[in-house]
């Protein structure tokens, strides 16, 4: 079981941390171009170097900007998503080391969440153009119909173990991962971390009709950097699954730094593999089913861990 006091890392944590969530960011790429490959009948082996050779390719193009853009927001918005997606992590034990043990740690996760729209948004803002504009609002629409199912799909774990303390809620999970009685908030959960991370499903606000909405704009290494924000976000929304839904550090043999990696890149892995299997879905769509389906159905869910709780104490 994950310790209930774990250890706050120094400096050399943090950038551990950020070693770590790099991994698994390009593992996700990785996985992606291996099953893009697949889909498309090419060998695996060039869908393994794609993402070098695209990233050598970004890193020699030259950064352009559209006429009258607010290029410091732009590339703000850009390169703040891999920001938000290291501090997600940072509230997340490691075993016994968490680079920040904090008291609220899950509102912590939630306010990070919220930072992705405002940094899309400038995106879509930044180049002053009609396409990218079209992407952020796009994002925004989707926005409000993910983000109060998400907080209250987080917010269960946080009733089952009396606690917004990561730690706390990864330990209350001794001998029963809370996923097993709050699948409903898991799925709900899953949901949100592909809507922030613009994957699969919800990755209208980079269409094809658009012209690449949001990134209809970017070169070189701005593009590269908000490329790698979505992969890191997806890896950040895996890893945060763990403590809250999946036992933490928690299993036989393994030390528990290592089972947390272990369900992080499960749970990843199948991520990933969501992008190919569900249909696009329209924004006006994905606001009427989180707000008509996907919020009522997490609200029983709390409710039910409420009552569980109180019966129990």
């Amino acid at each position: 079981m994950p310790d209930p006091q774990p250890v706050t890392v120094g400096p050399g944590g943090v950038a551990a941390a950020g070693g770590i969530l790099l991994a698994l960011a390009l593992a996700a790429v990785v996985l992606d171009g291996v099953l893009a490959a697949r889909a498309a009948g090419l060998p695996a082996g060039a869908a393994v170097a794609r993402p070098l050779d695209e990233t050598v390719r970004l890193l020699r193009q030259r950064r352009r900007a559209p006429v009258s853009s607010d290029v410091l927001l732009w590339r703000l918005g850009g390169g703040g998503l891999v920001v938000v997606a290291l501090l997600m992590v940072a509230v997340v034990p490691l075993g016994r080391w968490v680079v920040a043990d904090l008291d609220v740690g899950v509102v912590w996760f939630n306010a990070m969440d919220v930072a992705v729209w405002v940094l899309v948004w400038l995106v879509g803002w930044g180049p002053n153009s009609v396409h990218s504009l079209v992407g952020g609002y796009r994002f925004l629409a989707l926005a409000l119909a993910y983000e109060l199912p998400l907080m209250f799909a987080i917010v269960a774990p946080a009733v089952g173990a009396a606690s917004l303390r990561v730690a706390d809620v990864a330990a209350a999970q001794e001998g029963l991962w809370f996923v097993v009685w709050m699948p409903v908030a898991f799925v709900v959960y899953c949901l949100g971390v592909l809507a922030f991370s613009l994957w699969g499903p919800f990755a209208v606000p980079l269409g094809r009709d658009v012209a690449g909405g949001v990134l209809a704009e970017l070169s070189g290494v701005d593009r590269l950097l908000v490329q790698a924000g979505r992969y890191a976000l997806l890896a950040a929304g895996a890893a945060f699954a763990v403590p809250m839904f999946l036992g933490g550090g928690s299993g036989p043999v393994l030390p528990g730094w290592a089972w947390v990696l272990v369900k992080t890149v499960l749970l990843l892995g199948a991520l990933v593999a969501l992008r190919r299997r569900l249909p696009a879905v329209r924004p006006e769509l994905a606001m009427e089913v989180g707000w008509v389906v996907l919020l009522p159905a997490v609200l029983v869910q709390d409710l039910v861990v409420a009552v569980v709780v109180a019966a129990r104490g």
